[in-house]
């Protein structure tokens, strides 16, 4: 799928949005979409969030998709 059909296809889900919170959630991410902002991680960094989500994951510290699915349901 080019880029013009996704925007266009996002500007078709986003019409229909009806709450105000997400419609802000989302002006909140265009106005920080800043590409200076998105850094590499080092490799360290990178092989240390590994191990915190490996010790979540250990520790039942998750949400379930279908979980988080529901979730997201709720926000519209």
């Amino acid at each position: 799928m080019d880029i013009q059909t996704r925007k266009l296809e996002f500007i078709q889900e986003f019409l229909k949005i009806q709450s105000e919170e997400v419609i802000s959630r989302l002006e909140k991410i265009l106005k920080n979409n800043d590409e200076e902002d998105i850094k590499s991680f080092s490799i360290e960094e990178f092989n240390s969030r590994i191990n915190e989500s490996l010790d979540d994951s250990k520790h039942n510290r998750i949400t379930e998709s279908n979980e988080l699915l529901s979730e997201i349901k709720e926000w519209q």
